[in-house]
């Protein structure tokens, strides 16, 4: 996956600096297995690229792999510890900065793709100073992003969008971009977040673009292209979340997407972080999924549903897409149990 990924071209990786690998990969005090999204998605993406995980005293979250001091991952040849938190707000935790400075004095950079900068935690500027190891905050988009101007595009385009944050949309898109590669088809993975960048190698960090900009910022990362070159791009948020739906706006509008996928977790009834609010129907995502993203591609379509199933067993999970494919009338699949229904996504969508 490391290869297929690193095709990209240099133009994409404008403003991310190379990330020194390998990982330790941070989970903090994390509780709650949707804000270690990071974590999970490098190791689960980019595990040839981990030795181990840190934690400290009150977290009940695991990646698998093995948990390691900062010293101990720099004797394994880490020579990074990223942080694997993907937090509300994107703070860094006070508690978390012992750890970090450890980390420094064992010989690891920090990397961060949080909205809170390392170079504003001043321990930490002090710690880079005296061991000399460098602070990297990936989250920082590139200069003169101009707004987005809604023309047309060659080559085509998929988005995954959602019913909530954190549920299947990078995995998704990931699945999407190695099946086409597989068959041989031109397609590119476009990350649009912190984990999708560290694995891809770069991307826009749509979450930290200017509002005014974002479906401007959106346009840069899927330029023209052959007719028949694809872009698999990784959605953000849900249009439907009170806290995040400008930025799933101007990605649905600066993207253009020809074909979207619905991203869902059966088991979720409130939006992450928002339990006031119910979480959407998949049904309400496609509805309005069409009618804003019409605005910029008349043509726009569904291609499909990813089910995150991973909290039911197999005849489970099975039963469950079996029933939405009969009631949507359009193929649904877990990505990451592949088999015949995600064949049947793909050929759906290139359909």
């Amino acid at each position: 996956m490391a290869t297929v990924l690193q095709r990209r071209a240099d133009a994409d990786r404008e403003g991310v600096p190379t990330l020194p690998q390998p990982y330790l990969l941070f989970l903090g005090d994390t509780s709650e297995a949707g804000y270690a999204k990071t974590a999970f998605g490098l190791a689960d993406w980019a595990g040839d690229r981990c030795v181990g995980e840190s934690s400290i005293a009150g977290c009940t979250v695991t990646t698998g792999l093995p948990p390691m001091s900062p010293a101990e991952a720099a004797t394994a040849g880490a020579k990074s510890l990223v942080i694997g938190v993907a937090n509300q707000g994107g703070v860094i935790g006070e508690r978390w900065v012992a750890v970090l400075v450890e980390a420094m004095e064992a010989g690891l950079d920090i990397v961060s793709g949080l909205h809170t900068k390392l170079t504003s935690v001043p321990a930490l500027v002090e710690a880079s100073r005296r061991t000399g190891q460098r602070l990297i905050d990936i989250r920082t988009p590139p200069p003169s992003i101009p707004i987005g101007n809604g023309r047309k595009r060659s080559g085509k385009r998929l988005l995954t969008v959602g019913t909530d944050c954190a549920l299947g949309k990078k995995y998704t898109a990931l699945a999407l971009h190695r099946a086409f590669v597989a068959r041989g088809i031109d397609a590119d993975f476009r990350a649009t977040g912190q984990t999708g960048i560290m694995i891809a190698g770069g991307g826009m960090p749509m979450d930290a673009v200017v509002s005014d900009f974002e479906a401007g910022a959106a346009e840069m990362l899927s330029p023209d292209a052959p007719d028949s070159h694809w872009d698999l791009i990784e959605g953000q948020g849900s249009i439907f979340n009170p806290a995040y739906a400008a930025v799933s706006l101007g990605l649905l509008h600066g993207s253009q997407p020809d074909v979207f996928v619905v991203c869902h977790d059966p088991t979720r009834k409130v939006i992450l972080g928002m339990e006031s609010f119910a979480l959407p129907t998949v049904d309400e995502v496609i509805d309005l999924t069409i009618r804003l993203g019409s605005r910029t591609n008349p043509a726009i379509r569904c291609g499909g549903i990813s089910l995150n199933t991973s909290s039911f067993d197999a005849d489970g999970a099975e039963a469950l897409m079996a029933a939405e494919r009969q009631r949507l009338g359009l193929p649904v699949t877990d990505p990451i149990r592949g088999g015949a229904s995600f064949d049947a996504l793909v050929e759906n969508i290139l359909a």
